[in-house]
């Protein structure tokens, strides 16, 4: 059974504009998943309409089988949360804010709890609001993670953070819970975050599902086109090329990404449009997100 499941979600705030418009796809036991586009491309209300705090509009959500809006309680005491603008109590105790979350959540680790305050030098008699912005993530990571959740879900969570902060925050998170067979799913639009943490990338752009494919592939078998100017060969030509998910026109060349190795890519162009003198490579994720998202 998946641990979570998107069926055909639709979302809009204004009459005619979706925020997302048919996003499907599903998320097995075990997997690390890094959703990433664009700011307003909805990630966060995909993550939202998962943890039961909006509905769709049209489609189906289900996580461990069942509606999260439906049977929240049995979906909730599964799941660890952690958005970029989570706000905890400013008037209470780190301590005060750890024991409320050991009293909802009967499977609370202690020890992985003080694991997690000696690694984050957190004094439980700390007010919330004398914190900084890293260490109040740092009190809701504890208290998303410390009930060892099958899922845990990451909504930017390390936003704002400076690097060394935001690598650890987000090390911690996968280390501790994905070593033990946890699901995890989360957004960031740092690419090298994305490229070292996850194992699968899920894009969505305009609303829509851009890309879903497993990082080994994405790194193994995708390439980067340059077509220089002056061959026949158009942007329209390209695109309607059923391994050519997009691309984009730049002064010295057209920029496409493949879905096919270089050489697959080299010999497609040739064999396709007669294009002897165009290169194709490798591609990072962060060249191949902003080629996507500037040229779909």
């Amino acid at each position: 059974m998946n641990v979570v499941a998107f069926q055909d979600i639709h979302r809009a705030y204004k009459r005619g504009v979706d925020v997302l418009d048919g996003i499907t796809f599903s998320i097995e036991a075990g997997q690390v998943v890094g959703l990433v586009g664009k700011n307003g491309a909805g990630k966060t209300t995909l993550i939202r309409i998962a943890m039961g705090m909006i509905e769709p509009q049209r489609g189906a959500v289900a996580l461990f089988g069942l509606d999260p809006r439906d049977k929240p309680l049995d979906v909730k005491k599964r799941v660890g949360y952690v958005s970029e603008d989570q706000i905890l109590p400013p008037f209470l105790t780190i301590g005060e804010v750890i024991d409320l979350h050991r009293g909802l959540f009967h499977k609370w680790d202690d020890r992985m709890e003080r694991d997690l305050r000696e690694r984050f030098e957190l004094s439980r008699g700390a007010k919330i609001k004398n914190l900084s912005k890293g260490q109040a993530r740092q009190v809701a990571l504890l208290c998303a993670v410390a009930h060892r959740p099958e899922l845990l879900l990451l909504d930017e969570p390390a936003g704002g953070l400076d690097p060394a902060a935001r690598r650890e925050f987000l090390e911690t998170s996968i280390h501790y819970l994905n070593e033990e067979g946890s699901t995890i799913l989360f957004s960031s639009h740092h690419m090298t975050d994305v490229e070292r943490l996850a194992d699968r990338i899920v894009m969505i752009h305009q609303g829509k599902l851009l890309l879903d494919d497993a990082l080994d592939s994405l790194q193994e078998n995708y390439s980067l086109a340059l077509v220089p100017h002056g061959t026949n060969a158009t942007r329209a030509d390209l695109l309607r090329l059923d391994f050519c998910l997009g691309v984009r026109e730049r002064p010295e060349a057209l920029h496409a990404i493949f879905k096919k190795d270089p050489e697959q890519s080299q010999q497609s162009l040739e064999r396709e449009l007669g294009i002897s003198n165009g290169r194709c490579a490798t591609v990072a994720l962060e060249e191949m997100f902003i080629e996507l998202v500037g040229g779909q």
